[in-house]
């Protein structure tokens, strides 16, 4: 660690002269030159006054005292058929350890009971739909409670969300800007838990695709499956959609692991995509460049919304009263799966014209 030696051999000064620089000693007559070189060698060597290693040691020994509830409304296994939110978890913990937080708790939904949250939790985060009626029932002492992929009540709780209604708009005017109009839909129901248990509700995904389509008169309920996020669902609705007649162009299926599975009955079908089937999913995981025909999909930045949950949770501790809902972006991986690289040699060609 640099000294006030060092600073004055660097500074050619006295190390009286840099010491009293350094505390801001306003009765030390020196040039301003003089003064802004000591500054600059001080931040080069990364020295730090006595006055700011014991704030900083103060700061430390208060987070090592935080003691933080994280709430996962999945089990492990249905981390690992849904990568969506694995990455989620894994931003929190980086995050909690990166500020110096190891005082953390992880309560899994299906084995959660509010009555194991006691006084002594300085917060809480919640990953996914978790009645805040369940928490407060029990647990009111709680103050700072922040929701990631959930937003319940923006007017007492901070949340991280992404924007569902505005992803799932972009990808099928993607799709309509390609020329498909018999387009199908393929996903699954979240799950909202509570004290007694969980119900099913409708995804937003979903929901806003019956909208848009109802909207353009081209709505089809007959080309809607639904089941479960994982890759054996999607490869069984997928099936299912073949079988039936007027079969759609295209299809936007809610999550990349479902599309895996779709690929996988399009492939046993003899279907070819895009070239008789084009697809665009959601998350964008590792595996969705490396499919048989790699993926156009929608990236979410999960880990970041882990990350971003822990700093409004901090930020919450810290004194912060009015409640925040943060917006992650998302972003539409354009690959082969969509067929946007043929539809353009059409136009190039004149095929579109």
């Amino acid at each position: 660690m640099a000294t006030i030696k060092d600073i004055a051999l660097r500074s050619n000064v006295s190390a009286t002269t840099v010491s009293r620089v350094l505390n801001n000693d306003q009765t030390l007559s020196v040039a301003s030159e003089t003064r802004k070189r000591i500054l600059e060698i001080a931040n080069e060597l990364g020295y730090k006054t006595v006055r700011e290693r014991k704030f900083e040691q103060r700061t430390m020994d208060k987070k090592n005292k935080i003691k933080i509830g994280i709430v996962l409304c999945q089990s492990l296994q249905e981390e690992l058929n849904d990568p969506y939110f694995l990455p989620i978890r894994q931003g929190i913990e980086k995050e909690c350890l990166e500020c110096g937080i190891h005082v953390t708790e992880l309560f899994r939904a299906h084995s959660f009971s509010a009555t194991q949250l006691t006084e002594d939790f300085d917060g809480l985060i919640i990953v996914g739909r978790y009645s805040p009626e369940s928490i407060q029932k029990y647990s009111n002492q709680i103050k700072n409670i922040v929701y990631i992929d959930f937003a319940p009540d923006e007017e007492k709780f901070d949340s991280v969300v992404i924007d569902f209604e505005g992803a799932t708009k972009k990808i099928i005017n993607h799709l309509f800007a390609n020329g498909y109009q018999h387009i199908g839909f393929i996903g699954g129901r979240q799950l909202e838990h509570s004290d007694i248990g969980y119900h099913k509700v409708e995804d937003p995904r979903e929901k806003t695709f019956k909208t848009i389509m109802k909207q353009r008169g081209i709505y089809n309920s007959e080309h809607v499956f639904i089941g479960d996020f994982t890759i054996s669902y999607g490869y069984q609705l997928m099936k299912k959609a073949i079988e039936t007649e007027n079969i759609p162009e295209a299809f936007f299926i809610a999550s990349d692991p479902m599309a895996i599975g779709a690929l996988k009955a399009l492939q046993e079908a003899d279907l070819r995509v895009p070239e008789d089937m084009a697809i665009v999913s959601f998350d964008d995981i590792e595996m969705a460049q490396f499919t048989s025909t790699p993926l156009t999909t929608v990236k979410v930045y999960t880990e970041e919304m882990g990350r971003t949950g822990v700093r409004l949770l901090l930020d919450k501790i810290n004194g912060r009263e009015l409640p925040l809902k943060v917006i992650v972006p998302t972003k539409l991986v354009i690959r082969d799966s969509c067929g946007s690289a043929r539809n353009r040699k059409h136009v190039i060609n004149g095929d579109g014209l």
